[in-house]
């Protein structure tokens, strides 16, 4: 650094930058001395790896730490502001270190930005151990980096920063500066809550404040009109989009309908179309409600067709009823088994024609080949139903629909004890499964 850097004003969150593993909050679950990474700075070697979690959490710091700590050359690279060229000149550097018997480790930020090609880029000098890779990602490793890279690594999962971690930089934050923050206590809670687990974020909330001109002791509304509060960290094209449509649908089934309404007001808050949620609420209340309650499926699509109409914000209190009336409906998966049952049954059984007594016979060739002959117009009987076998007569009967004993699919339960006594009775059911 030079002496004009140094002069130069920081950032508070860069001042307070741990300075070991121990000032590092909230990843204690990593970092303890039982912990993996703890193990590993006390046996000095570390693995490749790739620290995945939300901004604000320190894998930047972590990066840096562990590097000084094994006495490792830390050479940083932005996969936003790089490319192979810069990968080159420190796989090169590495390799001329790695000559004199030191090690480097190499950190990315943002690794899942580079391409599929430049991440198999990295493969062999990870493997014969020129580099010890650190990459930092927001995003699921699972999905946007290669198979091999990742075979070649190990996984962390850093947390968001609780309270409890959050309120260790603030206290941190008075010391280093010698002065309190202007807060009540019902404020200095809310601050917490507007940083949303980003240590770097809310160390800059906190530099706000400090530059604020003596005055009074803020309270939570005079807080919120002085500082911005962080934007729900919510990607509608990644992980974000996947794990919150995830938690809505598996609020509503296990009928858990407040759950639901969170989860559908964390989406709508983090700018998620409402049109996709719509689609979702219409695939469950198909595939999750069904006929125990066949209102659901009708009061799915008119939520959406009344989101169409009105959009936002009035159409989205249409989504949230719809939310309502699937979480407290009665559940069923009965239809979603059945038709993966007849699926399956009807790609094992190939192209076996219809029985000849269920099809029409429009012309003389047809009823001389026996089309239609033998069948019975179910309304000519005394209960309606003939209780005639119309599966293929090379496949044995079977039942794939199994309604549960809930909603309307016990009264449909009913109906087929019945219709299968009447079956039997006449003995024309056809070949037992």
């Amino acid at each position: 650094m030079t002496l004009f850097e140094s002069q130069a004003p920081r950032p508070l969150a860069d001042r307070l930058r741990p300075q070991t593993l121990a000032e590092v909050v909230g990843q204690e679950h990593l970092l303890a001395p039982e912990a993996p990474l703890g193990r590993m700075v006390a046996a000095g070697r570390l693995v490749s790896m790739v620290l995945w979690g939300p901004p604000g959490c320190g894998k930047t710091t972590i990066a840096r730490l562990l590097a000084e700590r094994v006495d490792l050359e830390f050479a940083p690279l932005s996969a936003v502001f790089s490319g192979v060229a810069d990968l080159r000149k420190v796989f090169e550097a590495a390799r001329q270190r790695r000559a004199v018997g030191r090690g480097t480790l190499l950190f990315i930020d943002e690794i899942h930005r580079f391409n599929r090609s430049q991440q198999d880029g990295f493969l062999p000098y990870v493997e014969d151990g020129t580099v010890t890779l650190v990459g930092a990602t927001t995003e699921n490793p699972s999905f946007e980096l290669n198979a091999a890279l990742l075979s070649r690594t190990q996984v962390f999962v850093l947390h968001r920063l609780d309270e409890a971690a959050l309120e260790r930089l603030l206290v941190r934050a008075e010391t280093a500066t010698g002065r309190g923050l202007p807060l009540a206590a019902d404020a200095r809670q809310a601050l917490k809550a507007m940083a949303d687990g980003d240590g770097r974020f809310l160390l800059n909330l906190v530099e706000d404040l400090l530059a604020l001109p003596p005055g009074p002791v803020l309270d939570t509304n005079r807080l919120a009109a002085t500082v911005q509060r962080r934007a729900p960290l919510y990607d509608k094209a990644q992980d974000g989009h996947y794990n919150l449509i995830s938690a809505l649908h598996k609020a509503l089934r296990s009928s858990d309908t407040d759950a639901a309404l969170y989860w559908l007001a964390r989406m709508l808050a983090g700018g998620e179309d409402p049109r996709f949620v719509a689609r979702r609420l219409v695939r469950f209340a198909s595939e999750d409600v069904g006929l125990a309650d066949p209102d659901a499926l009708v009061q799915a699509l008119a939520a959406w067709e009344t989101y169409e109409r009105l959009g936002s914000p009035e159409g989205e209190l249409a989504l949230a009823q719809c939310v309502i009336y699937l979480g407290t409906a009665p559940k069923s998966n009965a239809i979603y088994r059945a038709f993966n049952a007849a699926m399956a049954a009807a790609q094992a059984s190939g192209s076996l024609m219809p029985p000849k007594h269920i099809l029409n016979a429009p012309t003389r060739l047809m009823k001389t080949m026996g089309y239609g002959a033998g069948y019975t117009y179910d309304h000519d009987t005394a209960e309606g139903f003939s209780g005639q076998n119309c599966f293929p007569d090379e496949l044995a009967r079977q039942q794939f629909y199994q309604p549960v004993e809930r909603g309307f699919e016990r009264e449909i339960r009913r109906r087929l004890d019945y219709w299968a006594k009447l079956r039997a009775r006449t003995g024309s059911g056809g070949p037992a499964s």
